[in-house]
C-alpha cells in the first residue's frame, strides 16, 4: 500500500503562490488546490462540488451533505481562506449555481458544466511542477490537510470526521502517525501521586 507525501504549511503556500490570480484559469485553480489543502476533499468530491453545497452551519462556512466514497455523506467545515479563494472565483466567473468547477476553454470562455477528476489530477501536477514538488499528487494534498490539522491540535476524531473516514485507523494512516514512548501520552494525565 503507497503511504504517500505530505507537504509542509509552507510547502502548501509554495504551491497556491504558483498560480496566477488575475485572470479566470489562475483564480479557478487557486480555488480548487485551497480547497484541497483546506479541506481535504477527493478530487472526485471537488469535482462533484456544487455551489448549493457551501451553506452556513452553526455560523461556519461548510460543504453541507457532501456525498463521498461509499455514500458516505458529511459536512465539511470550510476555513474563511478557502472561502475567499471560492468566492474570488465564483464572482469573477459569474456562477451563481451548479458546478462551482468548470472547465475554461482556450478562448477564456467558461463551460457550463462540470469536469471530471482528471482536471484537477492536471492541475495539481502542473502546480506542483512549476514550485519544484516533484512526486505530489492530489491525493497528497488531502493527507497535507489532515496532517496540518493534527499539527494545530486538531482532535484524530474531529479530523476523522473531516476527511469521511469510516475507520479512525484509515485517518492514522493519513496523519502518519507513530506511538511516542519517550514522552508518552499518558505519563501526565493529572492522577500521578505528589512527589514528596
Amino acid at each position: 500500500m503507497r503511504i504517500g507525501n505530505w507537504l509542509t504549511a509552507e510547502q502548501g503556500k509554495r504551491l497556491l503562490a504558483v498560480f496566477n490570480d488575475g485572470d479566470f484559469r489562475g483564480k479557478r485553480d487557486y480555488a480548487m488546490v485551497a480547497v484541497l489543502l483546506g479541506c481535504g476533499l477527493r478530487r472526485a468530491e471537488l469535482a462533484a462540488l456544487a455551489v448549493e453545497h457551501l451553506q452556513q452551519r452553526e455560523e461556519h462556512w461548510v460543504i453541507a451533505d457532501l456525498v463521498g466514497k461509499g455514500g458516505n455523506v458529511r459536512t465539511v467545515p470550510v476555513p474563511t481562506w478557502v472561502k475567499a479563494a471560492v468566492d474570488k472565483w465564483l464572482t469573477a466567473a459569474g456562477i451563481s449555481a451548479g458546478p462551482a468547477f468548470r472547465a475554461i476553454n482556450k478562448a477564456g470562455r467558461i463551460a457550463t458544466s462540470g469536469f471530471s477528476p482528471k482536471v484537477i489530477w492536471g492541475v495539481v501536477k502542473a502546480g506542483c511542477s512549476k514550485c519544484g514538488l516533484d512526486g505530489v499528487a492530489p491525493h497528497d494534498l488531502r493527507r497535507t490537510c489532515a496532517r496540518l490539522c493534527h499539527e494545530a491540535g486538531g482532535e484524530l476524531e474531529q479530523i476523522q470526521f473531516l476527511l469521511g473516514h469510516v475507520s479512525v485507523q484509515t485517518t492514522e494512516r493519513y496523519l502518519g502517525c507513530k506511538q511516542r514512548l519517550r514522552n508518552a501520552v499518558n505519563d501526565k494525565i493529572g492522577l500521578e501521586p505528589a512527589i514528596a
